[in-house]
């Protein structure tokens, strides 16, 4: 596990000492290095520079130039403009740096940190005895692909799915399951999750129904409440038979997500129920709570309702119940003090920001977040219709998250099934990669949407091969394998003293780029940046096939071998980056 500097890592570690060489009483000084469109990079460093010294920027750029190491990094240096430096590298080095990628596996020389922290990402959290619908889609996408991605990067991640298990409809459900003891039973499998399902919805409509129309079946429910919160083991045996069935639905969908989701994994809001007491008396110990009007409250002075009146983070009800606060301050707690995490992450809807805004400065006047414990919402937008309103079917119910899943995947497997007789796919691989593709979709058009935005979901758009979508990525994979299967004999090797063509020298610049993004995406939980990256990785390579020919028979051997390593070196970055985004990439398409 050899981690490689990048080529714009290793250009600023050499401007910044030629500027230290050449101005010695600036001391340490930042180039400004960036990537430009009149040369490689650009160093833009020397402006600020000249202003503060009250010298002439190109004089000075001139003296830096002067102390650049005379080395096999830079090609061309100019100094352009008002002190501007433009630099172009060596095609040695580009070709060079990625062999050195190249040799590094599956990590492709992207750094690993022994000395990450770790950080506990709650994510994916669907509520017991409910379907899952086309809003818990975002959670659970963004949140397993941090996972991958801060994982990949050397952190230790505590999964944590935080479902709702707790609460007083639970009550009025294990009321009528001992009432009608066989309502949970059905016909399929013990993996059958659209079965036990369909036995969940069919008990809770009918919970319902009796619910609101029977009052005596309304007072044993409330007392079911109680002995719940109680602790009474018959009531306790009933709701874990609620959480395990609904774990075999939530299960089902997950893995049709193509997401790894482990029991232990899984700690809802019940788990935190011992804790809530003992929260709530430190909270107001300590005086970070107050009691108001019979509730424990905290208070802040920028929260305030239309009438003017500070608006509280209520911990306990006046009745003397919990409220959710309780239990997400509780959960800190324990991911704090327990788990040893330095950061919590939840990926959780942007609508509820303000819940969180008030819980983690709650937890911070506590002092169980500080300068060494952070907490981040990763707060994500609204999944939209085509008409730009919230997503809802026809009769303007929430979509189920399964119905949509399916049509992703139908709608794939027909594009797939098009180009399958000219590829040679069975049956069983079109089934295959109509799921790869279909999901894929799915997931790359929430990933590649900045998380906070809302964004249309347009399935039409998603399974296009054309544009920015995971299928035009998964499509430029499978081109590069089938490029490397035809090249028969031929090896990718890669050959330094070739001079290289415009589009492989791009290729290769954007090749070099990949553990500086993730580095950026894992440091600022932006999975649409390495979305954005993998997209134009596609887009330069799709360029490079239409101006380098690969296998022509008028390329020397040599440059045949090194155009196949430039094809290698992306199908494998393509590949590592799609998986961190939890994507497929299937080998013939």
């Amino acid at each position: 596990m050899a981690s490689v500097n990048s080529l714009a890592s290793t250009l600023q570690q050499q401007l910044a000492d030629a500027l230290t060489a050449a101005l010695p009483d600036v001391g340490t000084a930042d180039p400004l290095l960036r990537r430009s469109d009149r040369a490689d990079f650009q160093a833009n460093g020397i402006l600020a520079l000249a202003k503060k010294l009250k010298g002439n920027p190109r004089e000075l750029a001139s003296q830096v130039t002067a102390a650049l190491p005379a080395g096999e990094l830079i090609k061309d240096i100019e100094v352009s403009g008002p002190g501007f430096l433009n630099i172009t590298l060596t095609d040695k080095a580009i070709i060079e740096t990625l062999a050195a990628r190249a040799a590094d596996g599956d990590r492709l020389g992207v750094p690993y940190d022994t000395a990450a922290g770790t950080t506990v990402i709650d994510y994916a959290q669907p509520n017991v005895a409910k379907e899952m619908h086309v809003g818990h889609l975002r959670s659970a996408v963004i949140g397993d692909a941090m996972v991958q991605i801060l994982e990949f990067t050397g952190e230790n991640v505590v999964r944590r799915h935080h479902i709702g298990d707790w609460g007083t409809q639970f009550g009025m459900l294990i009321q009528y399951l001992i009432e009608h003891p066989h309502e949970l039973d059905h016909q399929g499998g013990a993996e059958d999750g659209e079965a036990a399902m369909s036995s969940l919805n069919r008990l809770y409509k009918a919970s319902r129904v009796l619910f609101d129309s029977d009052e005596e079946f309304k007072a044993r429910s409330r007392d079911r409440v109680v002995a719940l919160q109680a602790g009474d083991a018959e009531t306790l045996a009933m709701w874990q038979r609620f959480v395990d069935e609904s774990k075999i639905y939530f299960y089902s969908v997950f893995n049709k997500l193509d997401m790894d989701i482990r029991d232990p994994d899984v700690v809802g809001e019940s788990g935190y129920n011992d804790m809530l007491e003992d929260t709530c008396r430190i909270l107001e110990e300590t005086g970070v709570a107050v009691r108001s009007e019979g509730a424990l409250c905290v208070f802040f002075d920028d929260v305030k309702g239309p009438d003017g009146n500070k608006v509280p983070l209520i911990v306990k009800k006046t009745n003397g119940g919990y409220g959710y606060a309780a239990t997400d301050l509780s959960a800190i707690r324990d991911r704090v003090q327990n788990l040893k995490a330095n950061t919590l992450v939840y990926v959780v809807d942007a609508r509820q920001s303000l819940h969180f805004k008030m819980v983690f400065e709650t937890a911070r006047r506590a002092g169980w977040l500080n300068e060494d414990v952070k907490a981040h919402q990763l707060a994500f937008g609204t999944v939209l219709g085509k008409d730009g309103k919230p997503f809802k079917t026809r009769e303007g119910e929430t979509v189920r998250l399964v119905d949509l899943l399916d049509e992703a995947i139908d709608r794939a497997t027909a594009v797939v099934r098009e180009k399958a007789e000219k590829v040679g796919l069975s049956e069983q691989e079109i089934v295959e990669n109509g799921e790869y593709v279909g999901i894929g979709a799915v997931k790359y058009a929430d990933l590649s949407t900045s998380a906070v935005r809302d964004y249309k979901f347009d399935l039409d758009q998603m399974v296009s091969l054309n544009g920015d979508t995971s299928v035009y990525l998964q499509y430029a994979y499978a081109r590069i394998r089938s490029i490397l299967r035809k090249a028969g004999d031929a090896k990718p090797v890669a050959h330094p003293e070739l001079e290289l063509a415009p589009a492989e020298r791009a290729l290769g610049l954007h090749l070099d780029q990949f553990g500086e993004v993730l580095s950026e995406v894992a440091a600022g939980y932006e999975p649409h940046k390495l979305a954005a990256y993998l997209y134009q990785l596609a887009s330069l390579y799709t360029t490079f096939y239409d101006q380098c020919h690969v296998l022509s028979e008028d390329n020397s051997a040599e440059v045949v071998e090194n155009r196949l390593f430039l094809c290698d070196v992306t199908a494998r970055t393509l590949h590592q980056g799609m998986a961190l985004l939890g994507i497929r990439t299937p080998e013939r398409l």
